[in-house]
């Protein structure tokens, strides 16, 4: 395959390409809800009476949500097309957003949070999907990093919003505020987001899903993008887990305060996406895989020095955090653009198994961290550069990088 048929996929010649600010819209939308009610997570605690690691799965069940509905989206995209799924799934958002708002018991409270997981992650798992049907692995890694880029500064306020909200009208007052924001998105799909998947699968069904599976899991090259993708998301979702415990219950700061500090992490993942939109063609996805990992080694490395030095501080914990995050953006647009090109015809399949690895991993770790750090702080810490060990181990393992050239996608 030559550079220029690699630029271009042979799908996406003279098609008619959907607003940027759209796929930013739908793909924001569930980081957004995650984001936003992350600073609520002690005092909602406290509201219902319960042990962190009880309210813990509020946050825990909406990573499990996004994981395992990924599985589905991507597959039946690429049979039924991607316009209608995505619409299905945002309107479940926004009515899922609604009944939490209600502050219903607290069952009834997480099954709502699992469905507006579920349907936020319609966007998370096909823009990234739409992105592949109208571009070549390294333009896609491009395009991805921008959208990221660009929507990162909604879930980047977000904690800040949401500790705002929680302090002046309650926590109920950031479920109002994300049920607004995913209608609006809603109605904007659906008056431009067109569909874009013009060579659908004719194959469908478990068995045929199934399968498709498992030809991914078994392609070393699959892995190699798609597993350091999930092992540096699960160091992010590790911090989401237990930053607000370290932040407000160990070192006395305010869910505002918190809010304040974590602008700190989105802004680093802010310009790691912006090195992403701005590098990843010229120099390729596997030479921005392998920097970023590096940085979020790097940070970890230092949170897990402090830590265990017992010099834990906001500083010490944010201020690595940047580098962390700011590698982040670097790789995983770059992982994820690299996962979904290895089969271009599974583009869906790809993404949402990508994305069942990425959430479901660091929804494991994040309730772990949930479960232990009360009684060891450190915890998070240790576990996180772990999780930086493997990424790098891994991607040099199945990928091993070399100096960028243009390469065919593997076939069939």
């Amino acid at each position: 395959m030559t550079a220029a048929a690699e630029a271009t996929p042979p799908t996406a010649i003279d098609r008619p390409k959907p607003p940027i600010a759209i796929l930013v819209a739908v793909s924001a939308i569930g980081p957004f809800a995650l984001n936003i009610f992350v600073p609520s997570i002690p005092g909602l605690a406290r509201f219902y009476e319960v042990d962190y690691g009880t309210i813990q799965l509020t946050f825990t069940l909406y990573l499990v949500g996004l994981a395992v509905s990924q599985l589905f989206y991507g597959p039946l995209s690429d049979r039924f097309g991607r316009r209608p799924l995505l619409l299905g799934g945002m309107a479940l958002f926004v009515v899922a957003s609604f009944v939490c708002a209600l502050a219903p018991p607290l069952e009834y409270l997480i099954i709502a949070r699992i469905l507006q997981a579920v349907g936020g992650c319609s966007g998370l798992v096909l823009s990234r999907a739409i992105v592949r049907d109208l571009y070549g692995r390294d333009k896609a890694a491009s395009v991805i990093g921008y959208i990221t880029m660009a929507w990162v500064a909604a879930p980047m306020m977000a904690p800040s919003i949401g500790g705002l909200l929680d302090v002046h009208f309650g926590w109920q007052a950031s479920f109002y505020l994300v049920a607004a924001v995913g209608l609006a998105a809603l109605l904007a799909a659906m008056r431009w987001l067109h569909e874009t998947n013009h060579h659908r699968s004719s194959d469908g069904g478990g068995l045929a899903m199934i399968l498709g599976f498992g030809r991914l899991l078994q392609s070393p090259r699959y892995l190699g993008y798609a597993l350091p993708t999930a092992f540096t998301s699960a160091v992010f979702f590790s911090f989401l887990a237990g930053a607000p415990y370290l932040t407000i219950e160990v070192l006395g700061l305010t869910p505002f305060g918190y809010g304040l500090w974590f602008i700190l992490v989105s802004f680093g993942y802010f310009l790691g996406n912006f090195a992403s939109g701005r590098y990843s063609q010229r120099l390729g996805v596997d030479r921005m895989i392998l920097t970023g990992t590096l940085l979020a080694l790097v940070g970890v490395g230092l949170i897990a020095t402090f830590a265990l030095g017992g010099l834990l501080s906001p500083w010490t914990l944010f201020l690595p955090m940047f580098l962390v995050s700011l590698g982040n953006g670097m790789s995983i647009a770059n992982g994820l653009a690299g996962s979904v090109s290895v089969y271009p015809a599974m583009a869906g399949a790809a993404s949402g198994l990508a994305g069942f690895l990425q959430m479901g991993l660091g929804a494991g770790s994040a309730q772990l961290v949930g479960l232990v750090q009360e009684h060891w702080t450190d915890f998070m810490a240790v576990i996180n550069l772990g999780w930086a060990l493997l990424a790098l181990g891994v991607f040099l393992l199945l990928v091993r990088p070399t100096r960028r050239r243009p390469h065919a996608p593997e076939q069939s």
